[in-house]
């Protein structure tokens, strides 16, 4: 069983950063995948982005077309906790942000929500206009 721990999130102006930390507790995996989903009312959750690993390759990372350039997934093995550092934020990213975590490497494009095994609270980010 793994245990998904979220904190980063709150209220910022349109053009800040913030950063996200999902910290996993539990069973550890020699390969896998942690991602970040975010859900705004009224809306599916959508895909954010994600940090695949396996012994054999490096690190991929993955980012749905709306936050590339801005944001930045990366995973701190030691500490077993993937960060999302969200630079020039809109008030369109403003949702509950859940990280996720599979213990499968995610190819290509990433995986969707419903191939991920375990999830966090979710933490709220709201970008003021």
């Amino acid at each position: 069983q793994v245990q998904l721990v979220e904190s980063g999130g709150g209220l910022v102006q349109a053009g800040g950063s913030l950063r996200l930390s999902c910290a996993a507790s539990g069973r550890t995996f020699s390969s896998g995948a942690m991602g970040w989903f975010r859900q705004a009312p009224g809306k599916e959750r959508e895909f954010v982005a994600s940090f695949s690993w396996n012994s054999w390759r490096s690190g991929l990372t993955t980012y749905a077309d709306s936050v590339k350039g801005r944001f930045t997934i990366s995973r701190d093995n030691a500490k077993n906790t993937v960060y999302l550092q969200m630079d020039s934020l809109k008030p369109d990213d403003t949702a509950v942000y859940y990280c996720a975590s599979r213990p499968r490497y995610c190819s290509g494009d990433g995986c969707s929500a419903a191939l991920y095994d375990y999830w966090g609270q979710g933490t709220q980010v709201t970008v003021s206009s």
